[in-house]
C-alpha cells in the first residue's frame, strides 16, 4: 500500500534530475543552432556584408532579389534537378533492390559495388565525370563523334549541362534508394507475394498493389530526404560546372554562395537560403502528412 505513493512522489524528483543532467547538452545545441539562425536573420533585413551588417532594409532583400530573372531561372532549374535527382535514383535504386530481391548468385558483390557512387567522395566523382565529359577529347565526346554525332560539348552546351548534372545526381544518389527500398521490401513477406502469384496476380499487378503500397512510408522518407540532399548540394554541381554555362545549371544554393562570397552581398544570399529553408519545409509537410496516410508501415 506504500509503495504507489512513493513512486509517485519520486517521480517529480526523477524528472527535475534527467532535466538538469540533459540541460547543459541542450543549452549547447540551443547556442551553436540558434545563433547562427539568429545572425543570419539580421543579415536578411540589412544590406551589409560579411563583416558590417550595414543598414535595416526590411524586406528589400527578398522583394527585390526573388523577383530577378536570375533568381528565376535559378528556382527553375532547382526544381528540375530535385525532381530528375528524387525520382530518377528512386526508380534505378527500387529496380535495383528489386532485381537483389531475386537472391541470384553474385548479389552480395553486386550489392557491395552498388554502393560505390555514394560512398565514393563527392571530388573524386566529380573529377571522374570531368574526365568523361568536360573537353572535346574527353572518352564520352570522342565516343558520340566517332558515331556521328559531331561535337558533343556536354558541359558546355546549356541543355547538355542540365541533363549532366542530372544524370551525375542520380548516379550518385541511386544507392541510397537501393538501401531505403532493400530495407522496405525486407520487411514484406514472400508469402504475400507468392499468395498473389497463386491468385493470378502477375508482375505490374504485384508491384502496384503489394510493392507501393507496402513501401509506402519508407518511399514517401526516402523522396523527404533525397529532396534535402537535392536542393541543399552544392559541390556536385559546383565541381562540375560551376553554374554555367551562362548560369543553365546555376541553382539556388549556388546563386545564394555567389551572393554572399563572390558579390559580397550577404543580406540578398542570405535571403535566397531562407526561401529555400521556407520550401524544403513546405515539401517536407507535404510529403510526411503522406506518411501519415499511409495505412502499412
Amino acid at each position: 500500500m506504500t509503495t504507489a505513493p512513493t513512486t509517485t512522489r519520486m517521480r517529480p524528483s526523477r524528472k527535475r534530475t534527467m532535466l538538469l543532467l540533459a540541460a547543459p547538452s541542450v543549452v549547447l545545441l540551443l547556442l551553436i543552432s540558434a545563433y547562427p539562425l539568429v545572425y543570419a536573420a539580421i543579415q536578411a533585413v540589412h544590406n551589409g556584408s560579411l563583416i558590417n551588417t550595414g543598414q535595416y532594409v526590411g524586406l528589400q532583400n527578398f522583394t527585390q532579389t526573388l523577383s530577378t530573372p536570375e533568381f528565376r531561372s535559378a528556382a527553375l532549374f532547382t526544381v528540375v534537378f530535385l525532381l530528375a535527382g528524387v525520382f530518377g535514383s528512386w526508380a534505378i535504386g527500387l529496380g535495383l533492390a528489386l532485381l537483389l530481391r531475386t537472391r541470384a548468385p553474385g548479389t552480395k558483390v553486386f550489392r557491395v559495388l552498388l554502393l560505390l557512387p555514394w560512398v565514393m567522395p563527392i571530388v573524386v566523382s566529380a573529377t571522374a565525370w570531368n574526365w568523361l565529359v568536360a573537353t572535346r577529347d574527353s572518352p564520352l565526346p570522342t565516343i558520340a563523334r566517332a558515331l556521328g554525332f559531331g561535337d558533343v560539348l556536354f558541359l558546355a552546351d546549356p541543355t547538355l549541362a542540365v541533363i549532366t548534372v542530372c544524370v551525375v545526381k542520380v548516379w550518385l544518389s541511386f544507392p541510397f534508394m537501393m538501401l531505403m527500398s532493400s530495407s522496405a521490401l525486407a520487411s514484406v513477406e514472400d508469402s504475400v507475394y507468392e499468395a498473389a502469384r497463386l491468385d493470378g496476380a502477375g508482375p505490374w499487378q504485384r508491384f502496384r498493389f503489394i510493392t507501393l503500397p507496402m513501401t509506402a512510408k519508407s518511399t514517401y522518407i526516402s523522396w523527404v530526404l533525397m529532396a534535402i540532399f537535392c536542393v541543399n548540394d552544392f559541390p556536385t554541381i559546383y565541381l562540375l560546372t560551376g553554374g554555367g554555362p551562362v548560369d543553365a545549371t546555376s541553382s539556388l544554393i549556388v546563386l545564394a554562395y555567389r551572393k554572399v562570397f563572390q558579390d559580397f552581398q550577404t543580406g540578398p544570399g542570405v535571403a535566397i537560403a531562407f526561401t529555400m529553408t521556407f520550401v524544403l519545409v513546405i515539401v517536407s509537410a507535404l510529403l510526411f502528412s503522406r506518411i501519415r496516410k499511409a495505412d502499412v508501415a
